[in-house]
């Protein structure tokens, strides 16, 4: 893919918040019985896409002159670092090994279906929508009868990774079958060749694998529409409990319902990483933990992609993304990249457009001029999510076509908190 220069693109998140769940008894652990069995060492050979280096087993790395060494208390089984602006790889173990993503997968589930529903369609839920999910899912805690607008499901996925709000979008998506055919159909035109989809929330199931280099293609592939950014950097909102009558009166209330990635909102032993802007966790049997990530500093954005460490110790899988995401930023133009992030097979990598132009996706507008603006909207459940429109270079699909120049909305408290 050819390279574009540019102006950097600023990134952060939402408010640093604890983590102190108020969900309903119904949101259980994202962890199922074991329906796999993996190797424990990565194949001889494995895909080469996205360069040559990037198919062979063990640590690619090309460190230049006052470059820092690699973290050596890695236990991952696949790992990747990227800039997300460029699509240079700037590390990567194991790429391109199958695994199991468990719920990282939602971030391709979400990079489909997001924007075939405006976020203020309601939905009543019917039995049928919640059917075939597996024992021990991680529930947002969605009731039938109750009705719930497509903003508040995606919160679901997001913040809880309810795989009954992803059914309950399947369903709206002409079911869970079409769901999956439309995201297997999705990751193949983002190149993402190691993806197998069986079920739409990541759940074990025989056959499905993703790979540490396809998950990061679809968090930088979602992370280009709005909503996206927004739902994945949410720390914390409220989410329509159950419908109640007493005395003759009708009400509603809320519960409140918090992110589960531990870079974005911490843990007992983890502090929020430092720019750190979403993207998706994951944990099952078979997977064990997963996650995918996007922070800034200095004005450079990086993707990570942490996949079953065999370090069982508690957030593991957090603390080696975070060391990892360290390097990068120290290592970030001392490096020779060992691969890139390819283009989508319908994108005109490198097009620039002349004039703005109105993306797919969520109408957004992209411009070869900077723009710096700020905007205002309310989270759901009244928790205001403070935007600012910033100038950066990102590429961007849009009507078939790979764009730069993409304005992200940033959450502009948060963007001064984690300046050092």
């Amino acid at each position: 893919m050819k390279k574009i220069a540019g102006r950097r693109l600023a990134l952060a998140t939402a408010a640093l918040l604890p983590l102190t769940l108020a969900a309903p008894a119904t949101a259980l652990a994202d962890t199922q019985s074991p329906t796999l069995s993996h190797a424990a060492t990565p194949p001889a050979r494995m895909s080469t896409v996205g360069g040559a280096l990037l198919g062979k087993p063990g640590t690619q790395a090309n460190l230049g002159s006052g470059a820092p060494v690699l973290p050596k208390d890695l236990s991952a089984r696949s790992w990747i670092v990227a800039d997300a602006e460029s699509g240079d790889v700037l590390a990567a173990h194991n790429p391109h090994w199958r695994l199991p993503p468990a719920s990282t997968l939602k971030m391709l589930f979400a990079d489909t279906v997001l924007p075939k529903f405006p976020r203020s369609e309601k939905h009543k839920v019917a039995p049928s929508d919640l059917a075939g999910m597996g024992a021990g899912s991680s529930l947002v805690g969605i009731k039938e009868g109750e009705t719930y607008t497509v903003h508040d499901l995606w919160l679901g996925v997001f913040l809880r990774s309810g795989n009954d709000a992803v059914h309950v979008l399947s369903s709206m998506n002409h079911g869970v079958k079409q769901t999956v055919e439309d995201m297997q159909a999705h990751a193949e035109e983002l190149q993402a060749l190691d993806t197998h989809v069986v079920s739409p929330d990541g759940y074990d199931a025989g056959g499905q694998v993703s790979s540490a280099y396809d998950l990061t293609l679809f968090a930088r592939s979602g992370l280009q529409k709005k909503d996206f950014r927004e739902y994945c950097s949410t720390v914390r909102a409220k989410f329509p409990g159950e419908t109640t009558k007493k005395h003759g009166r009708t009400t509603r209330g809320s519960f409140e319902i918090q992110n589960t990635n531990r870079l974005l909102a911490g843990d007992s032993d983890i502090t929020p990483y430092q720019g750190i802007a979403g993207v998706k966790n994951g944990n099952t049997t078979n997977a064990g933990a997963t996650f995918t990530g996007v922070a800034e500093r200095g004005g450079r954005v990086l993707l990570v992609t942490v996949m079953n460490p065999e370090k069982k110790d508690h957030n593991e899988v957090y603390k080696e993304a975070a060391r990892l995401l360290d390097w990068g930023f120290g290592a970030a133009g001392k490096v020779t990249p060992v691969g890139e992030l390819v283009a989508p097979r319908g994108a005109q990598a490198g097009s620039q457009p002349s004039a703005p132009a109105t993306a797919a996706a969520g109408g957004e507008q992209t411009s070869a001029k900077p723009v710096a603006a700020s905007v205002r909207e309310s989270g759901s459940g009244g928790v205001g999510v403070a935007l600012a429109i910033a100038a950066g270079v990102l590429v961007l699909l849009a009507a078939g076509v790979f764009l730069v120049n993409r304005r992200w909305p940033l959450p502009d408290l948060v963007r001064r908190r984690t300046r050092p």
